[in-house]
């Protein structure tokens, strides 16, 4: 049995991607700065052993950061955020691995060893969650498929982490919660990646 990192990403479709920064940035430095997580993303991921997919938003882009013989490259399916996560974990458990975690491209303070916390914390925890300060999570880990916190969620807003928990108590689920970390999802949060950027 193998554990998984599910990594989500999007297409680098102008007015697609990074959308409230792009807002007031314009669409070509939101994707510059899209880029910057992105590559962030994959150099914190190339060198984990577990098996790594990617899952792009539109259309596979088989010449990328993301190296062919260190990611399978998969498509979210499903008509919102919840339905595409939960049926990648699905694909993941189908697949035979043991434990999987769910990840974006915009969180700058992911780093490694984070990462390898989160699986050791699925030895004892059925969840375990990485909370951002937007209220959402950069981070969603489990080793059995708990449909039920995919279900009911208003994604993109600030409830998001408080109604997976809320689901987590329902179903009488252990839950470990990471660091919590900043999200880049407008102009004010910039500065949580100026490293990135210079």
């Amino acid at each position: 049995m193998t554990n998984a990192i599910l990594i989500f990403v999007k297409n680098s479709i102008p007015g697609k991607v990074k959308t409230r920064l792009a807002a007031t940035v314009g669409d070509d430095e939101a994707i510059r700065v899209y880029h910057k997580l992105a590559q962030h993303t994959q150099l914190v991921t190339a060198d984990l052993k577990e098996k790594k997919m990617v899952f792009y938003s539109d259309y596979i882009v088989q010449s990328d950061i993301w190296q062919n013989e260190n990611y399978e490259k998969q498509i979210q399916v499903g008509n919102d955020l919840g339905k595409r996560m939960c049926n990648a974990f699905q694909y993941s458990f189908d697949y035979g691995n043991n434990k999987a975690v769910i990840i974006g491209t915009d969180c700058p303070g992911l780093n490694t060893s984070l990462l390898k916390k989160a699986f050791e914390e699925l030895d004892s925890a059925d969840v375990v969650i990485g909370p951002a300060t937007d209220g959402g999570y950069y981070l969603l880990g489990m080793k059995i498929l708990y449909t039920e916190l995919f279900n009911g969620i208003v994604w993109s807003t600030s409830d998001v982490r408080k109604e997976t928990i809320k689901i987590c108590l329902k179903l009488n689920l252990n839950y470990h919660l990471l660091d919590i970390l900043p999200d880049i999802d407008e102009e004010k949060d910039l500065v949580y990646m100026k490293d990135l950027l210079s």
